[in-house]
């Protein structure tokens, strides 16, 4: 009797101090503790479904060849719609539907951090680990922790090193003398140039193409000057740092009533004769891309590199014929 309550007392001892926000660590054998922005948790080895709160670890998932039971569809990456055909929809981005996600029953729950409000109930459904994303220049650390964090480590290595030689091969074509790459979005109320640290600038990076002066700022660096890690915006009358020897240039809202808008001020600015003196127009080297350039996953920046060997290699080389 007494080893009994002994025993009792340290087992509400252990529970009392727990933290009020966070379920319990367990530990067994069929599941591996993880640390996250949240804590500590311990992920099913052998878990089978899994639901994505947002579209970075969607997609992440979706690289690995993995499709999420469940996902937020307001806000998603338009290049990742046709792969959500079979997957629920959990309702908003930062406020998706917790009965929804209980009626999935998943054995795992997988999202970037933002959502720590609804974190506890989260982990009364099933085990949950929040990724931090401070933006999208991160995105190469965000894949391989979500990869790492699901128990598929070695999978995310080898779907990044597909990247990489991808890379290597674009670094070989492009040769010594590559162009200067200007990044350009147009948004309702701004023109904005698109920095080093942004997710398309380590792409860019990565792929050994070099950045007009404007934009070659680092996060730290663009803070400090524009207040955005990774875009700042210009006037018309700053147009000049917006060139290069080629530009790409988008508009990514997910309206398409404002995306039709922002074509016509796409039209009106290539009327203006500030946009119609930079070298890359005058030399008709202006490319429109779709929005996922401002992506935040691998599949998108495999898309960025699509558009990299299109544009830069391919084209250039039948130009020459």
């Amino acid at each position: 009797m007494k080893k009994y309550l002994i025993l009792l007392l340290i087992s509400l001892f252990s529970w009392g101090c727990q933290s009020a926000n966070s379920p319990p660590v367990i530990t067994n054998q069929n599941c591996h503790q993880v640390n996250h922005s949240q804590g500590v948790t311990c992920i099913p080895n052998d878990w089978q479904t899994l639901v994505a709160l947002d579209s970075v670890t969607t997609e992440g998932a979706i690289a690995l060849g993995i499709t999420p039971l469940g996902t937020t569809f307001s806000g998603i990456s338009k290049h990742l719609e046709d792969r959500l055909t079979n997957v629920n929809n959990i309702g908003i981005t930062g406020e998706p539907n917790i009965e929804k996600i209980l009626a999935l029953k998943p054995d795992l729950i997988v999202g970037i951090d933002g959502q720590e409000n609804i974190y506890p109930q989260l982990s009364q459904i099933a085990p949950t680990a929040l990724i931090k994303f401070s933006h999208s220049g991160h995105w190469k650390a965000v894949f391989q922790e979500f990869s790492t964090l699901i128990g598929k480590k070695e999978l995310g290595e080898e779907v990044m090193a597909k990247y990489d030689q991808r890379i290597a091969e674009f670094r070989s074509k492009i040769g010594d003398n590559p162009p200067v790459v200007s990044v350009v979005r147009i948004y309702p109320d701004s023109i904005n140039l698109y920095l080093r640290d942004s997710f398309v600038g380590t792409i860019l990076a990565d792929a050994g193409l070099p950045r007009p002066e404007s934009q070659n700022l680092s996060a730290e660096e663009a803070q400090k000057i524009a207040g955005n890690e990774i875009q700042m915006t210009i006037s018309k009358e700053l147009l000049t740092k917006a060139d290069g020897d080629v530009i790409f240039i988008w508009t990514g809202e997910n309206d398409p009533k404002i995306n039709e808008e922002l074509q016509q001020k796409i039209i009106a600015l290539q009327k203006d004769p500030l946009w119609q003196n930079l070298k890359a127009v005058q030399n008709g080297r202006v490319y429109q891309v779709p929005s996922y350039w401002i992506g935040s996953g691998l599949i998108a920046a495999n898309l960025v590199l699509d558009d990299l060997f299109k544009y830069l290699i391919d084209e250039q080389k039948n130009s020459n014929k």
